[in-house]
């Protein structure tokens, strides 16, 4: 990686910070790849979505990157991002979580390939249970009975169950 590894992250989470879609994909190859929990982007019209759904979602989000390894090859950055919920965000299950108004801190970790200058790959890391937590999500069913037999955990009990001679 070159040099230009520091100036780039510089760039990229200004554009990120200001919400401008047009500045952050003049920093991506046309051949880019963005790799995020929420799955894969690829190309600018992808990349392009990724940004816009978590900018409505999240419309005061900011990125403060505390820490890299500029230049590397993939060069690393951590981050904390913050921002409030106030817009519809997709969750893994694809539902849609409206607003909360809660405001999210997440520490993560982006990590960024350049080719002629530009991202190529740009893979992102964080913690989801650290996010959706914050965002006040149930992340599974009601845990089951710790007394249960793990066979009936993933099924409705029924009363004949719970009888002694069934």
């Amino acid at each position: 990686m070159k040099p230009d590894a520091r100036r780039m992250a510089d760039l990229l989470y200004g554009a990120i910070n200001k919400h401008d879609i047009d500045a952050l994909l003049r920093h991506f190859h046309a051949d880019a790849v963005l790799v995020s929990p929420a799955g894969v982007a690829e190309g600018a019209a992808e990349i392009a979505w990724h940004y816009e759904h978590i900018f409505v979602a999240f419309p005061d989000l900011a990125f403060t990157p505390w820490q890299g390894m500029l230049p590397a090859d993939p060069a690393f950055t951590e981050w904390t991002m913050n921002g409030t919920h106030t817009g519809p965000f997709w969750l893994p299950n694809g539902e849609t979580l409206e607003g909360t108004g809660r405001r999210v801190t997440v520490r993560g970790c982006a990590a960024c390939t350049l080719e002629d200058g530009l991202i190529i790959t740009h893979r992102v890391y964080f913690d989801q249970l650290e996010l959706y937590a914050q965002l006040g999500c149930e992340l599974s069913p009601a845990a089951p009975d710790p007394g249960m037999n793990p066979a009936q955990a993933g099924r409705k009990i029924h009363a004949a169950d719970s009888r002694p001679d069934s």
